[in-house]
């Protein structure tokens, strides 16, 4: 290397490490080199091969749309399509896994389900989430609806929730730590935005995620008091899929009374019966 040369990874790399929360040391040992190594890269004396950018930008989790980035700073070509990057819309994905989501909503049913994308908008839902909806704001549930501001708007779900401290500072300690992950500034601003819906007289208790690691969701509907416990499932993987970034959100009952009512509700065909899955609710 020449003296005085400095190359532009480095920069990039020490920012999601520290995002990250990892050390040299342990960035390093996973990737397969040595902690000076990663501290020439970092600190610009060295230049990463292709090879290690990719393991680096893999064991940092970097979200796709962000290694073309990393990949130009170390002077190579990007490699990932940025259309393909992007959030899918329901229109683009192929068929057979459009039709596959449909057959996982319907399956959940009559439990409430959403399929969520990174920004957190809804982009379909089965007929179980209208026990949840019942009540909220209509211009909450006009495109793009936003899991978020359901959830935590004062027209929302919370003003049904029973344990609305709990249950909110559940969503926002879990907003926050996949927004401090991801870097993405679309969910940081999100954060914000929920945080200042928090009402002036909300016990300062809210803050403290400690207690709210499975934080059940107690609401008002059917007539009754539910109970529910929320699951969040993500595809995550390094392909290029057009389900990257989509999660799977759904409620299930956490006691008897919840689970009968959600089944009379679907089996008798009131309310719920005939509803077609919100579809392409992010446009």
């Amino acid at each position: 290397m020449r003296r005085g040369l400095v190359y532009g990874a480095g920069p990039l790399v020490r920012k999601w490490r520290k995002l990250r929360k990892l050390t040299q040391l342990d960035l390093a040992l996973r990737a397969g080199t040595s902690a000076r190594h990663l501290s020439f890269v970092e600190t610009g004396r060295a230049q990463p091969s292709r090879d290690m950018v990719l393991r680096l930008a893999d064991h940092l989790r970097i979200p796709r749309k962000d290694r073309n980035a990393l990949l130009l700073a170390a002077g190579y070509a990007p490699i990932y399509d940025q259309q393909s990057a992007e959030e899918p819309e329901l229109d683009e994905l192929p068929d057979k896994l459009s039709e596959a989501l449909q057959q996982l909503l319907h399956g959940r049913e009559p439990y409430p389900t959403f399929v969520v994308d990174a920004g957190k908008d809804v982009v379909l839902a089965n007929r179980g989430t209208e026990v949840l909806l019942e009540g909220v704001a209509a211009s909450l549930l006009s495109p793009p609806m936003n899991m978020v501001r359901l959830a935590l708007h004062p027209h929302g779900m919370i003003g049904r929730v029973a344990n609305a401290a709990q249950w909110r500072a559940h969503l926002l300690s879990r907003l926050e730590r996949e927004a401090m992950l991801s870097a993405d500034e679309r969910l940081g601003a999100l954060y914000h935005e929920a945080v200042d819906y928090r009402p002036a007289d909300t016990d300062p208790a809210w803050q403290d995620p400690a207690d709210h690691i499975m934080a059940p969701l107690r609401i008002e509907a059917l007539g009754a008091d539910l109970c529910f416990f929320n699951v969040v499932t993500t595809f995550g993987t390094l392909v290029d899929t057009p389900l990257t970034g989509l999660t799977i959100e759904v409620f299930y009952p956490a006691d008897a009374t919840t689970a009968g009512l959600l089944h009379d509700r679907l089996l008798t065909g009131s309310e719920l019966n005939g509803t077609e899955p919100i579809r392409s609710m992010t446009g």
